[in-house]
């Protein structure tokens, strides 16, 4: 069972907010938007979340994402985008800063 958009963010129901008004427009779980709606959403802010993060990407980074797309199964990929949602959110993190830089914890 899904929760609503209230349990993952700041929403509290009559403040006016863009949340606000998303859920009038789409439901509390989403449930007026498409799969591929969502995943839409899902790609446009973890792009531009991207973009405001310090340092950049290992090389390698841009293989394993190659690598999960070709081999792993549509339930693995959606397990592994649960699990960094996650880890990004409540676990730690490396900064890698510079092009040959060991990854450093922030």
């Amino acid at each position: 069972m899904t929760k609503p958009i209230g349990h993952f963010t700041s929403y509290t129901p009559g403040d006016g907010s863009l949340l606000e008004s998303l859920q009038e427009e789409y439901g509390s779980t989403f449930g007026q938007m498409s799969r591929r709606e969502k995943l839409f959403l899902i790609s446009s802010l973890a792009s531009q979340l991207c973009e405001q993060a310090p340092g950049r990407c290992r090389d390698e980074i841009y293989v394993v994402g190659y690598q999960v797309n070709s081999s792993l199964s549509l339930k693995d990929r959606e397990g592994l985008l649960e699990a960094l949602i996650h880890q990004t959110r409540y676990g730690q993190s490396l900064a890698v800063l510079q092009l040959g830089e060991a990854p450093m914890k922030q």
